[in-house]
């Protein structure tokens, strides 16, 4: 029960895309899932997400002949904001529709909105056939920010502790531990960074953020000496400082700067992430052929990657 294991599930950034020369490192935007110490931990609900439900739901299936042997679906789904890429696999998740599925959904919109409106209003409704409330699984949406965390138990539901002291974010016993911070280095309302502590193994989830001349000192704070972090590597430093059509502003990183991020929080592994949709499998191999030479750290998200902490 002790396993931190890691697989991506949707490695795009912006919008999905469908075509035979992304097959390589995938069309699906983002997800990652996070399964830890019998907890199941879902980072984003882009389009990555349907086969997760798919697999999900075949396994309920499978669990029993009869519906009440069934093992009911319970996981962890944390958002990092309400951008389309980031939330157009949710309504597609198909243990939602299953009675006895629990789902506890994790974000901030901002601190005037709750995150339930907002994803009731931008993905049910009118322009879903079923509004939120008509559900069928147990759908838990809770608002946290910086000052809290989430705390993972056996045999209980989700508890969020408002952190008093450092101490706080630290996991005791078998505890798996969700805190975050809100980085404004991405339009419209910023986006929420997470890390995931078990034990002395540390994820951190940043994607969506642009760094700043001289890195986020709040982000290699938060990050230090994590064992992996997976960073916003949207656009190469020739695209982001294109002459034409520039993407700073954008609140996206470049490799580059995912790279200087690494190094100066002493990560252990780099995951490069959220890629640009315009950036083909021949493209992604050319800039992986680039940073094969400059860092040992570094390595290429992929659908379908697994990475054991």
């Amino acid at each position: 029960m002790s396993e931190f294991k890691v697989k991506f599930r949707g490695v795009r950034g912006s919008y999905p895309i469908a075509n035979k020369d992304y097959l390589k490192y995938g069309g699906n935007t983002s997800c990652v899932e996070v399964n830890v110490n019998g907890h199941l931990i879902i980072l984003d609900a882009g389009t990555g997400l349907i086969d997760v439900g798919n697999e999900l739901t075949e396994k309920y299936i499978a669990s029993g002949s009869e519906v009440e042997q069934r093992k009911p679906v319970n996981a962890t789904v944390l958002i990092s904001h309400i951008h389309q890429d980031h939330i157009q696999g949710f309504t597609f998740f198909r243990p939602l529709h299953i009675p006895s599925t629990m789902i506890n959904v994790f974000g901030n919109v901002s601190y005037s909105e709750t995150l339930a409106d907002e994803l009731a209003n931008l993905l049910f409704g009118k322009s879903f056939p079923l509004d939120l409330g008509d559900i069928a699984g147990n759908l838990n949406i809770k608002d946290i920010n910086e000052n809290d965390v989430v705390i993972l138990r056996h045999d209980c539901s989700p508890i969020i502790k408002r952190i008093e002291t450092e101490h706080d974010t630290i996991p005791e016993n078998d505890d798996v531990v969700i805190s975050c911070y809100r980085s404004y280095a991405h339009p419209q309302e910023g986006v929420l960074i997470y890390k995931i502590a078990y034990k002395d193994k540390v994820l951190v989830y940043a994607t969506d953020k642009e760094s700043y001349l001289g890195g986020d000192k709040k982000l290699v704070g938060f990050a230090r000496d994590c064992d992996l972090l997976i960073h916003d590597a949207q656009y190469t430093t020739e695209d982001y400082l294109d002459s034409y059509l520039p993407k700073q502003g954008y609140g996206h990183s470049t490799f580059d700067m995912a790279l200087e991020c690494q190094k100066q929080t002493n990560a252990k592994k780099l995951v490069f992430f959220h890629y640009e949709p315009s950036y083909n499998d021949e493209k992604m191999d050319f800039i992986k052929e680039h940073y094969k030479n400059i860092s040992d750290k570094a390595v290429f998200a992929y659908e379908g990657l697994e990475i054991e902490l």
